[in-house]
């Protein structure tokens, strides 16, 4: 099986696709991040894959094509050389008017002559149903299964290999083309339906579409002085990752990827959906590259998902904003690499969380600083939102790191309480909206008082992740991205430097010391990337620059990140991920101010 750090990332702001360095596309959900995988391989060798054999040779480097998500591998054989584009189209390329969604695999000749094969095996539903081909005629084979079904097509031809699995084959020359299509369809669509080849000339008009709809998005983001070509690719991750019927967010396109394969199981969490927390940051990030649509779309998903109360918020929801995201295990998988078990769903959404109340807030406070004052509908909304976070912050929660232990009052939860608070009295008053401000200002006050008194540690000069605990979280590094303290007040010196030399590996930072009950995990990125951000903002350039580079350095040969990583570097967790991405932009967005 692939290394993590071997997978390239496709996605039409619907679903989701991983190519392998070796070309082949491991996991596959369409029409939408969460459904059922149809190629699941990278969790199961039997799970289903579409792979790619060039004779007498093979893939030899890779790139996505500049400011896209479209992957061009370079494929060399005994006697030529040809490039792949693989894509996930933003429309069907037989019916743009419809929902449908596909991947296109485009092979052209660049010398001599070249012979690939493509082995189409699709597995629904996570490897568990065998496809039912029935042939259309000409070569196009359409794959049922449940309620999952595939229209299959390549300008060869394809033949039936064995049960389930279609092959196609051409040699390719100099400026020729071999296209194969997966088009996603219902099963009644496609249930004695006649189809013929799809138009070559349609399908190269996909891939250049999409070519220039990335590239235009791409072009409206500010440039970074800071790793700018870096910053641009995790813009671009962030936008692939949204779901563009609603404007959720997911934290991930992958389900169960380990965050330890130190042996032990339970760190294996299904990450598709959409974290109010990861989507609230990621918004922000795009808008402080120009990419406001984005947090607008997020904002007004919530208020819907939440039907506009604050009671009926939820940690994470589904992408068109479902709340019911029942956590199981799929035994018949064994996993990435043995790690285990294989889950969809997520128990999170239920918990606790008090972090989200500020966030949102914080989102709010960005948008109407953008000219978009809340209207009377949005505006009960953040009000609500403000009580909440103003009577339930004396609350244990399970912060951040969804812990699944006893609740506690983490700092930085407390934190997020304020932010709430301090940022429904900037609204009040900038948008000239009631409001129990002198009630607001008293909360606000009373927990600003008890994180500096009972969540920092003055014995060893550094907050500490929960009231009444000596243990290190570096989620309080975050503390004067919000504004509650200054990047350089002594107290955040002091904790940096604690934090760094405590849970600090190998130029990597480690997210807690606490004891968890699962087995050890590896270095957490965004709070590496956390750590530069709060050392450049205290003008520390050069130790930022040092752990920012760090960072950098877990970053695939693509600019993709994963979740965490091994001392040695090598990915872990979810891939990629949401937010290592977008605290990646903030660290650079710090760097550059203050360089």
């Amino acid at each position: 099986m692939a290394a993590i750090a071997d997978y390239a990332l496709l996605a039409d702001c619907h679903g989701a696709a991983l190519v392998s360095r070796a070309g082949s596309i491991d996991w596959c959900c369409v029409p939408r991040f969460d459904t059922g995988a149809m190629f699941a391989r990278l969790l199961d060798p039997g799970a289903g894959a579409c792979e790619l054999e060039v004779e007498g040779g093979g893939p030899d480097g890779r790139r996505y094509l500049d400011g896209t998500l479209v992957l061009e591998t370079t494929l060399r054989g005994e006697a030529g050389e040809a490039r792949l584009l693989d894509l996930m189209p933003f429309e069907d390329p037989l019916e743009p008017a419809r929902e449908h969604r596909a991947l296109l695999r485009v092979v052209e000749g660049v010398r001599g002559a070249i012979t690939v094969r493509f082995r189409v095996a699709p597995r629904f539903d996570y490897g568990e149903v065998t496809p039912w081909l029935r042939h259309h005629g000409r070569g196009v084979y359409s794959a049922i299964g449940g309620d999952d079904g595939l229209l299959c097509s390549c300008d060869p031809g394809l033949e039936v290999e064995s049960d389930g699995v279609l092959t196609a084959s051409a040699t390719i020359r100099g400026g020729e083309r071999m296209r194969l299509l997966l088009a996603f369809r219902r099963p009644e669509e496609l249930d004695g339906a006649a189809f013929s080849p799809p138009d070559p000339e349609r399908l190269d008009a996909a891939l250049a579409e999409t070519v220039a709809l990335w590239r235009e998005w791409t072009a409206g983001s500010r440039p970074c002085a800071v790793d700018e070509r870096g910053v641009r690719r995790s813009a671009i991750v962030l936008k692939a990752l949204t779901y563009a019927p609603t404007g959720a967010m997911v934290a991930a396109p992958t389900t169960s990827l380990p965050e330890t394969l130190a042996g032990g199981e339970g760190r294996t969490w299904d990450y598709r959906y959409s974290w109010i927390r990861d989507a609230a940051l990621a918004a922000h990030c795009l808008t402080e590259l120009g990419h406001d649509t984005e947090a607008n779309g997020f904002r007004r998903f919530i208020e819907r998902s939440a039907a506009g109360r604050a009671e009926d918020l939820r940690v994470c929801y589904g992408v068109a904003g479902e709340r019911r995201l029942e956590e199981s295990e799929l035994p018949r998988l064994e996993g990435y690499r043995g790690a285990g078990p294989v889950r969809i769903g997520n128990a999170a959404g239920p918990q606790l969380q008090l972090d989200a109340y500020g966030h949102l807030l914080e989102q709010s406070a960005t948008w109407t600083r953008l000219g978009h004052p809340p209207d009377d509908d949005y505006w009960r909304f953040i009000l609500d939102l403000v009580e909440a976070a103003a009577e339930r912050w004396r609350e244990p929660d399970r912060g951040i790191w969804e812990w699944r232990g006893e609740p506690r009052h983490f700092v930085h939860s407390k934190v997020l309480c304020w932010v709430a608070l301090d940022r429904g009295l900037a609204l009040a008053e900038e948008s000239l909206r009631r409001a129990p401000v002198r009630r607001w200002r008293a909360t606000r006050e009373e927990i600003r008082e008890a994180v500096l008194s009972e969540g920092f540690d003055a014995e060893r000069g550094t907050f500490v992740q929960a009231f009444g605990s000596t243990d290190l979280d570096a989620a309080v590094l975050r503390i004067p991205a919000y504004g509650f303290l200054p990047y350089d007040d002594e107290r955040m010196i002091s904790t940096a430097d604690t934090i760094r030399e405590a849970l600090g590996e190998r130029g990597l930072v480690r997210r807690y010391d606490a004891d968890d009950g699962m087995p050890p995990e590896g270095a957490f990125l965004a709070c590496t990337f956390w750590l530069a951000e709060c050392l450049a903002g205290q003008s520390r350039l050069e130790e930022a620059r040092e752990v920012f580079d760090a960072a950098l350095a877990c970053a695939t040969d693509l600019g993709l990140y994963s979740e965490e990583a091994e001392p040695s570097g090598e990915p872990l967790g979810n891939f990629p991920q949401a937010l290592t991405h977008l605290a990646h932009i903030e660290a650079a967005l710090r760097l550059e101010q203050h360089q």
